[in-house]
């Protein structure tokens, strides 16, 4: 009996030292191993232009179009809010400069980066209308150290969308709409938005 009480406390001993041990290899796991998820959130760490890469990305495929996607993007902002937009910018493409030497160096925590846009044209939303208007654009983006993790604190500017998402965006509200004269113009828009390849 004695000796089944000892052999079975020894279990329980090496069962809670395994834990301990597993658990301590995670802890330092966490600690010491670079986490892809801070290179999401605009870890100070990472370079400033990879968070305006992210945030236009996420804009291209038309994130800001609804409230309930815009969420995905508040960490890359420093702002709260955005006003209603009455227009979207149809976007071909984008870059962004990765060259420092274009970069306007503020501070060791503030930088201005230039993007470059090929704009095909812009949407109106309450008239249903697409405008060609083929150029380019150069925004410069300002990026700012905001509790530790790189944040655009400018500019506020309107939804640059991608052309075939901004199509399955109207097509969608053609779907829901009621309105047959409205579910008309958005058909119209749709057809002019599609005409409009890069």
């Amino acid at each position: 009996m004695r000796i089944y009480f000892r052999i079975s406390v020894y279990l329980r001993l090496y069962g809670l030292a395994r834990v301990f041990i597993a658990g301590l290899v995670c802890a330092l796991g966490i600690t010491m191993c670079p986490n892809p998820v801070l290179a999401l959130t605009g870890d100070l760490t990472n370079d400033p232009a990879d968070i305006i890469k992210k945030y236009l990305s996420l804009d291209k495929r038309g994130v800001r179009l609804q409230a309930l996607s815009y969420e995905s993007v508040r960490p890359y902002v420093a702002w709260d809010e955005e006003p209603s937009w009455g227009q979207v910018v149809i976007v071909g493409d984008y870059v962004v400069s990765d060259d420092v030497e274009e970069w306007e160096i503020i501070s060791s925590t503030e930088a201005v980066i230039p993007v470059t846009f090929q704009i095909l044209g812009v949407m109106h939303w309450e008239a249903a209308t697409f405008l060609p208007e083929r150029r380019e654009e150069t925004l410069l983006f300002r990026v700012r150290a905001v509790l530790n993790h790189w944040r655009i604190i400018a500019p506020m500017f309107p939804p640059h969308v991608g052309r075939k998402r901004l199509m399955d965006f109207v097509r969608a509200a053609m779907l829901e709409e009621t309105d047959e004269n409205r579910k008309e113009a958005l058909q119209r828009l749709r057809t002019a938005i599609g005409n409009s390849k890069s």
